[in-house]
């Protein structure tokens, strides 16, 4: 295999990614970001507008109210879903009985539809059908009833929940998995020595871990940035596009507003937004290592 060292064979390799990653992904970054400076319909030529669809931004009262829904979201599922998923990793890592069943009941949602995971939500929070409401409707607790999907307030935080509840197991597995590349005899040692366990975790655990740790924080940065069909189907962006979210939005602009030069330029931006906060998380972890 002596012929894998050299540098012809290393680009031959390299190459048919190259083009595949190129062909579908960077060249529609680039068609998009164009696309965002013009006028377009869909039908026709495009034409050039400058800066005038991010103008436009600065004035949309939808616009911010988009990105106030998915910065919510964003620091409660990153929050969450980082702090509960490492959390949930150490007690499957641990030996009790149960924690195969446990690992898959936890993984369980991870395998299902996003579109699904929507409408089984419906179901359980819908101001008017859900369980949630009917039930405290039958413990005649009226008055904690409130419009958790499709109001003005909580469906930022609705989504949040279901988004954590979708990924949890996903990204525990990453931790479980990670858990396990952290050698015996190094624990055994710590042990050993007298570290409790809160010690073991913050001194040992973590920084052996600190890879998995950023590429499960990068995962759900760009993961948060991508959530369109939950919000779809639980509130469809209502009412009055209260609840939509940068992706959501853009989506309705370019498809059903066949606005494609001012849905492009909010694509841009949710794009834009996710490399500079994954670029910011980047450089402050890559500090701490080097510390």
């Amino acid at each position: 295999m002596h012929w894998l060292s050299k540098k012809r064979y290393k680009i031959g390799l390299m190459l048919p990614t190259l083009i595949v990653y190129s062909v579908f992904i960077i060249l529609p970054i680039i068609i998009a970001i164009y696309y965002s400076f013009t006028r377009y319909s869909g039908i026709g030529k495009a034409r050039f507008a400058g800066l005038s669809n991010y103008a436009r931004l600065l004035k949309d009262d939808v616009f911010w109210v988009s990105l106030k829904n998915t910065l919510i979201i964003f620091v409660l599922v990153f929050v969450l879903l980082m702090v509960l998923s490492f959390l949930l990793a150490l007690l499957l890592n641990s030996k009790i009985k149960g924690t195969g069943f446990s690992k898959a009941l936890i993984f369980s949602p991870a395998i299902i539809a996003p579109i699904i995971v929507g409408i089984i939500w419906v179901y359980i929070l819908d101001p008017n059908v859900g369980i949630i409401n009917n039930i405290l409707d039958a413990l005649n607790l009226g008055a904690l009833k409130h419009k958790w999907i499709g109001g003005d307030v909580l469906s930022p935080y609705s989504i949040s929940i279901i988004y954590l509840w979708q990924q949890l197991g996903y990204l525990t597995t990453i931790f479980v998995a990670g858990l396990k590349m952290i050698p015996e005899d190094v624990l055994e040692a710590v042990k050993i020595d007298g570290a409790s366990s809160v010690q073991t975790v913050r001194f040992v655990i973590i920084p052996m871990m600190k890879t998995t740790i950023s590429s499960t924080a990068i995962l759900v940065i760009t993961g948060v940035f991508k959530i369109f069909e939950i919000v779809q189907q639980t509130t469809g962006g209502g009412p009055n596009h209260l609840s939509e979210t940068l992706v959501t939005y853009s989506y309705a602009t370019t498809f059903t507003s066949s606005d494609y030069g001012y849905g492009m330029s909010l694509a841009t931006i949710t794009f834009l937004l996710s490399l500079i906060i994954t670029g910011v998380y980047s450089f402050l972890t890559r500090e701490k290592e080097g510390e």
